[in-house]
């Protein structure tokens, strides 16, 4: 299955000018589009056929170096076998992928014939790491406005925003938790002068430089302090801003083409009002970053007044207090694990137990990383589900078990965006992300020893580790200047 890119500028609801996977366009916008220039149209204004010889070859150069590689048929056997659904891990076991996807995993699956097969001899197999929620790919220095594509507070847009032409596949965490069996990851921008952040996108670490899985997969928003500060400075700011925001998009919905001539008297731009109509009409997440229990509270009151939001709670240090009412709304969660000192006001109730007690109530919970490095350390979340195993043997403490502990971070994050069928884990049909490990994924002393992107097995060398093999063996003459005498 061959990726694809394209160059589309009437992806749904959104602006952007973004390379996305290819996808099925509108009628309008076929017949829209102008004409294509083609090769014969500026080969001409090139001297000579041995400069179009030169710019051909570049060309297929090019192509070349940005094809992925194709997806194998491969079978992993004799394997400490997860399968990432909450169920614990089984020996013995097998799993097969065949053109990106999973076929099948788990004690007594058959091998087919004339494939490639990989002897685990005993060791953990996995589903590859689904970070819940990062910003991998879209910053690389934080000081460094350059290179910090997560937010912008000089323009008019916030809600149309959308993520996917800012992520670099060539990013240094990328290639880091790539190492680390994070194989895809939860990218969401962040709020400047607005409630709204913008669309998020899920992302895969291959590789290649086709990274987004799905463009515009969430709204993301912030609410509690975060949004009051970017609604003017309290929460009834907050309330209001959100209220007449909905309020703008449905009337953009009832009649589009009069919404334009609404002048100073509308809230939003045109783009932000579209971006938001499918979260209005329930088609996309909308993922709001809340930590206090009150706030929580209030979010689920509109909930219920618009029952078609497909709310997702990011953060949640205070939802313990108020687990039974977000399990009885049907609310996921991607919580920060390990919240167990106040950091602000709103998380004045933080406990290590909550992922536990909200699992405990009947919340569906995965974990996230947001404020905790969330640009560069997607893989500290298998310490935190290791944690979570680990809190379970402290008294008063309520944590998960190892199988619990692992679907937070690997099928859990993918369900609560509505992608379970598609990631997450082993089950048949799910993506070919698969990890081979040296131990227990959730023990910081393991390694991925392998790693499979849609079938497709990974490079694990990356900026550390050549920094690892520079220093290891130092050799007169092979430093830097600096390290020479």
């Amino acid at each position: 299955m061959t990726k694809k890119l394209c160059h589309s500028l009437v992806a749904d609801s959104a602006i952007s000018l973004s390379p996305a996977k290819a996808g099925v366009q509108t009628k309008r916008a076929r017949e829209d589009a102008p004409r294509r220039v083609t090769f014969k149209d500026w080969a001409p204004a090139f001297a000579g056929e041995k400069g179009v010889r030169a710019i051909a070859a570049a060309l297929l150069a090019t192509v070349a170096f940005a094809t992925p590689a194709m997806a194998q048929t491969v079978a992993i056997t004799n394997a400490k076998l997860v399968i990432g659904d909450g169920g614990q891990p089984v020996d013995g076991g097998t799993v097969v992928i065949r053109d990106g996807k999973v076929v099948a995993a788990g004690p007594g699956v058959a091998v087919p014939a004339g494939i490639r097969v990989i002897d685990a001899g005993g060791k953990w197999v996995s589903p590859g790491i689904f970070a819940g929620f990062t910003r991998l790919g879209i910053v690389e220095v934080d000081g460094v406005d350059e290179t910090n594509d997560t937010g912008a507070s000089g323009t008019p847009f916030h809600a149309a925003i959308d993520v996917t032409p800012a992520v670099n596949p060539k990013s240094t965490p990328i290639a880091i938790n790539r190492a680390e069996g994070i194989t895809r990851a939860v990218v969401a921008p962040d709020n400047r002068g607005s409630i709204f952040a913008g669309q998020g996108a899920i992302i895969d670490l291959g590789s290649d430089m086709d990274a987004v899985s799905k463009p515009r997969a969430f709204q993301f928003m912030e609410w509690g302090e975060a949004g009051a500060r970017a609604a003017g400075g309290s929460r009834p700011a907050a309330y209001a801003a959100l209220k007449n925001v909905l309020f703008e998009v449905r009337d953009y919905v009832r009649a589009p083409g009069s919404y334009t001539h609404r002048g100073k008297d509308a809230f939003l731009t045109r783009a932000d009002a579209e971006a938001l109509v499918p979260v209005v009409q329930g088609r996309m997440p909308l993922l709001v970053h809340v930590e206090r229990a009150s706030d929580i509270l209030v979010l689920l009151q509109l909930k219920k007044e618009m029952p078609a939001l497909k709310l997702v709670f990011v953060g949640a240090t205070e939802g313990w207090t108020v687990a039974s009412q977000i399990a009885a709304a049907g609310v996921p969660v991607i919580a920060t694990a390990l919240n167990d000192l106040p950091e602000s006001f709103e998380q004045l109730a933080a406990s290590q137990s909550n992922i536990g007690r909200m699992t405990a109530a009947g919340v569906l919970v995965g974990i996230g990383t947001i404020n905790q490095d969330e640009a560069r350390q997607a893989r500290w979340e298998k310490q935190y589900a290791g944690n979570l195993v680990a809190l379970t043997k402290v008294p008063g403490a309520t944590g998960l078990d190892w199988g619990a502990a692992f679907a937070a971070i690997t099928s859990k994050p993918a369900e609560a965006l509505g992608l379970g069928g598609e990631f997450g884990s082993l089950k048949p049909g799910r993506r070919g992300d698969v990890v081979i490990w040296d131990g227990d994924p959730l023990e910081i002393g393991s390694s991925a020893v392998n790693v499979f992107i849609d079938g497709v097995e990974q490079p694990l060398e990356n900026r550390w580790t050549r920094l690892r093999q520079r220093y290891l063996d130092p050799k007169e003459g092979a430093l830097p200047k600096a390290y020479q005498r």
